[in-house]
């Protein structure tokens, strides 16, 4: 479990500078069986296209470190 924490937080940390830039971050929750939750901060939180991002920006790079992880889903 530790490693998919690391590879995680290591694909969080390739798009925290995108959302960074735009008024956002983004911060791991948890990681439940093959799913990662992912609480969006900042401007994220109200910006019309975050469902857009979080699964063509995030759930894509997360996969692309941790192929185990199937879904990401974001708290509200």
């Amino acid at each position: 479990m530790v490693e998919i924490k690391e590879q995680v937080e290591q694909a969080l940390d390739e798009i925290r500078p995108f959302l960074i830039n735009d008024g956002g971050n983004i911060s791991l929750v948890a990681i439940e069986g093959d799913t990662v939750i992912v609480e969006l901060e900042g401007n994220c939180i109200s910006c019309s296209v975050n469902q857009m991002t979080l699964q063509l920006g995030v759930e894509t790079t997360i996969k692309k470190y941790a192929p185990q992880i199937k879904k990401v889903v974001k708290v509200n």
